[in-house]
C-alpha cells in the first residue's frame, strides 16, 4: 500500500472471469482521497481507477465437459499475478466471476471458494446471470453511455453459453434478462457436430429438426438456428417473447418497462463482430457457432431498428467490470473490529425507519427474528447484516435506546460469538458501534455507514484501509419480475 499524503492512498483490485469459453484476469489500481474539507466529516471516494495489467484471453481449462480444471485455473491466475508484479496479499478488493455454462460445472462451487481463499486477502466470489449482465454493462461502457446521454440502452453480453442482458437509463438499472444463446452451444470436431447443449436440443426437438450430434456440419441448417437466436434477441428487447422462445429463456422474462433506445453488444460474440483483440492476446480458436451467430446478428433486419453503439470492450467487458466497478467505499465514521475482517457473502436484512422512532425500535427484536427465519432457518449459524435505512436525526439518548434493542434482539442468534454487522445509510456508525461496545465489551462489532443496500443483497467487507474506511462490494444476485433495482 502506497501513500502520497495522509488523505490519499492506493489499493489493488483483481477481476477474474472464468467463462464458458474463455478465462481472463485484469489487475487494477484504485486511488482513494478524502473529498471533504478539513473541518468536515471525512468522505473518502475512489477518484481514479487504472488498469495496470490485462491477461491474454485463455481458453477455460476443463478436465471434462462437466468439470473445471482447478489446478490450471490457479496456475493461470498466479502466473498473471507474477506478470503484474504483485502477490495475493496485495489484493484488497475485486471479484471472481463464474459466468455462463461454467457455473453449472460439478466443481464450480469448490473452485470459487478455493480460488477466493488463495487469490487474495479480499477477493470475492460472485455468480448469477443478472449480476453478470450488470457487471458486463459497466465494463462495456453501456452504463456510462446511459449516464451521459440519458438514453435507455440494452447491453447484450454474449459469451459461450449465455446472453446476459442489462438495461440502463441515466445510470439507473431498469431490468435484466438472460437467454441460452452463446457461441459454444453447438461445437464441432472436424466436419462433424461434436456437441449440442441441452436447451438447443430441446429447441431442435420442438422443431422436429434432424440435426444431431455426430452428423456432418451443414452450415445452412446451423445458420437457421443462429438466425432464430438473433430474432429471439430482438423479441426479447421488445419484451414480446413467444411460447417457443421460453425454451431458450434462462430464469425470468425481461424486467424493464422502458422502450429501448439503443443497443450494445459485448462478450466473445461481440469480439467476433468487432475484432478488438489482436491474435497474440486471443489465442483461442473457434470450433463452434460463434462466428455464425455474429453474422446472424449483423444481418438481422429486426435488430437494425436500434442504433448499435460500439462497446469500449468486447470479450473483456465482464472481467473489467468485475475488477473496476464492483467496489464501494464506506464512510470514515465507522467502528469495526478489524480482526474479523474480511467477511464475505453476508446476506442483508433491511430495517426501514418508515414510522415513529419508538415504534421501529420496539419492533427490532421481531425483525431480527424474521432475519434469522429467512437466512438461518435451520439455526446453523448463518450470519447476516442488519441494514438501517431512512434513519431520522438521532440524539444520543435515542442511539442508546437503539443499541439496547439491537443487543437484546441479537440474543436470539444461535451463535452469539459472531460479529454483529450493522450497515447504516447515515453517519451514525461510529457512535452506534462505540455505544454497543460500551454496553457489551465482549460483542465484536462491524458498524459501517454511507452504504446503500437492499433486502436480498449480499455484502463483502474488506479490511480497514489507511484512510480508516473499508472497501465494500454489494452483490445483487437476483432481480424479481417487474421490480426496479439500482446496483451501486
Amino acid at each position: 500500500m502506497k501513500y502520497s499524503s495522509p488523505q490519499k492512498e492506493e489499493m489493488i483490485s483483481a477481476g477474474i472471469d472464468i467463462g464458458t469459453s474463455t478465462t481472463k484476469v485484469v489487475i487494477s489500481r484504485f486511488t482513494l482521497m478524502n473529498m471533504a474539507g478539513g473541518a468536515h466529516v471525512p468522505r473518502i471516494e475512489i477518484i481514479d481507477k487504472q488498469v495496470i495489467h490485462r491477461s491474454p484471453i485463455y481458453r477455460t481449462p476443463l478436465l471434462s465437459t462437466t468439470t473445471i480444471d482447478i489446478e490450471k485455473i490457479e496456475a493461470l491466475v498466479n502466473n498473471e499475478y507474477s506478470k503484474a508484479g504483485i502477490v495475493p496479499e496485495d489484493i484488497k478488493t475485486g471479484a471472481v466471476i463464474i459466468t455462463g455454462e461454467t457455473a453449472t460445472k460439478t466443481n464450480a462451487e469448490v473452485m470459487i471458494h478455493q480460488l477466493s481463499d488463495h487469490a487474495g486477502d479480499f477477493l470475492v466470489a460472485t455468480a448469477g446471470p443478472d449480476l453478470e449482465g450488470i457487471i458486463a454493462a459497466k465494463g462495456s461502457g453501456a452504463f456510462e453511455f446511459s449516464k451521459e446521454t440519458g438514453k435507455v440502452i440494452a447491453n447484450i453480453d454474449i459469451g459461450g453459453g449465455t446472453a446476459n442482458v442489462a438495461v440502463y437509463k441515466s445510470g439507473r438499472l431498469c431490468g435484466t434478462c438472460t437467454l441460452h444463446i452463446g457461441g459454444r452451444l453447438i461445437e464441432f470436431k472436424g466436419t462433424k457436430i461434436n456437441s449440442i447443449s441441452p436447451p438447443v436440443k430441446t429447441l431442435l426437438k420442438h422443431w422436429g429438426s434432424p440435426i444431431k450430434e455426430g452428423q456432418s456440419d451443414n452450415e445452412k441448417e446451423i445458420k437457421s438456428i443462429t438466425n432464430y437466436m438473433a430474432d429471439l434477441i430482438a423479441r426479447m428487447l421488445k419484451r414480446s417473447l413467444t411460447q417457443e422462445d421460453q425454451i431458450l429463456l434462462l430464469g425470468h422474462e425481461p424486467t424493464w418497462e422502458e422502450e429501448v433506445d439503443a443497443i450494445m453488444f459485448s462478450g466473445g460474440i461481440s469480439e467476433c463482430i468487432y475484432r478488438f483483440e489482436n491474435e497474440a492476446s486471443n489465442p483461442a480458436l473457434y470450433n463452434d457457432i460463434g462466428m455464425l451467430l455474429a453474422d446472424s446478428l449483423k444481418e438481422n433486419i429486426a435488430l437494425e431498428q436500434w442504433p448499435w453503439i460500439k462497446p469500449e470492450e468486447t470479450v473483456r467487458a465482464t472481467v473489467l467490470g468485475a475488477g473496476l466497478q464492483t467496489t464501494e467505499i464506506s464512510g470514515a465514521t465507522i467502528e469495526v473490529d478489524n480482526k474479523n475482517l474480511p467477511i464475505k457473502n453476508l446476506p442483508v436484512y433491511q430495517v426501514q425507519f418508515d414510522a415513529d422512532f419508538s415504534q421501529v425500535v420496539s419492533n427490532i427484536s421481531n425483525r431480527i427474528q424474521e432475519a434469522i427465519e429467512v437466512y438461518d432457518p435451520q439455526k446453523e449459524g448463518q450470519n447476516f447484516a442488519l441494514y438501517f435505512s431512512e434513519m431520522p436525526y438521532l440524539r444520543f439518548r435515542e442511539i442508546d435506546v437503539l443499541a439496547d434493542c439491537i443487543l437484546n434482539g441479537m440474543k436470539q442468534k444461535p451463535k452469539q460469538a459472531q460479529p454483529l454487522v450493522l450497515v447504516l445509510d447515515r453517519d451514525y456508525a461510529k457512535v452506534l458501534g462505540q455505544t454497543i461496545n460500551r454496553k457489551d465489551p465482549s460483542q465484536s462489532v462491524i458498524c459501517i455507514d454511507q452504504i446503500n443496500v437492499e433486502n436480498g443483497d449480499y455484502l463483502d467487507v474488506g479490511q480497514v484501509l489507511g484512510t480508516n474506511v473499508v472497501p465494500v462490494i454489494i452483490k445483487t444476485l437476483t432481480f424479481q419480475n417487474k421490480e426496479r433495482r439500482t446496483y451501486r
